[in-house]
């Protein structure tokens, strides 16, 4: 008895130290201006359920970052730059690219990434947005991931993330939010840091070579 008195009381605890901690992961590294903007299709889903804004500061301009986005998918396209074991675990065919891909830069509204055709290209416009979805009527209910770069002055770049979803009040719709929540923080978190970690090695690799031209030519 004792025993379960335990593993009840260290539940409650974990569940409590949860609850406090997940306002700051709904907002991972996003300021307020960015929650409160606009960003491209949010009037898709007028009334959300789930909302998160997530965002990391790469060192590369939004044209160095963006090769990265739009060869996102499951093969033989770029992976997601996360946990591929737990996508794999998932059924999802990934391998993380370390490199761009020329062959998966053409990306077009209504193409689909991945095998299943949940991510579906809803909007998109090279080197500032590109927002991805399920198919409308899904039973599950709608939901956008709006992933949008902005520039900086400093010549950086705002990668952010918004995911906005209006689940089913159904067993399989709270199944998908209990997933969500805090998987989707773990995922995501992972993929934000792989953009930025490809993208600022590309943008690194690309100064050192157009230095060692100068010292050439010179």
């Amino acid at each position: 008895m004792k025993t379960w008195k335990y593993i009840a009381g260290g539940a409650g605890a974990a569940l409590g130290a949860y609850l406090v901690l997940r306002p700051r992961h709904l907002r991972w590294g996003a300021t307020a201006e960015e929650i409160a903007s606009a960003l491209p299709l949010d009037d898709v889903v007028g009334d959300p359920t789930y909302v998160t804004n997530r965002a990391v500061t790469i060192n590369a301009t939004p044209e160095r970052v963006w090769p990265w986005l739009v060869q996102m998918g499951e093969l033989p396209r770029g992976g997601f730059y996360t946990y591929a074991w737990i996508e794999r675990l998932l059924g999802m065919e990934v391998e993380n690219a370390a490199a761009i891909l020329p062959q998966f830069q053409d990306l077009q509204a209504g193409d689909r990434i991945d095998h299943a055709g949940n991510l579906i290209v809803r909007a998109i416009e090279p080197n500032h947005h590109l927002v991805l979805g399920p198919p409308v009527g899904t039973p599950t209910g709608d939901a956008t991931w709006a992933i949008v770069l902005i520039p900086t002055e400093e010549g950086t770049t705002r990668l952010l993330s918004r995911v906005r979803a209006r689940l089913a009040a159904t067993p399989r719709g709270l199944f998908w939010l209990a997933l969500l929540d805090p998987g989707q923080f773990i995922m995501e978190r992972r993929w934000l840091l792989g953009v930025k970690e490809r993208a600022e090695s590309f943008a690194t690799e690309e100064a050192e070579k157009k230095i060692r031209r100068v010292s050439v030519t010179a």
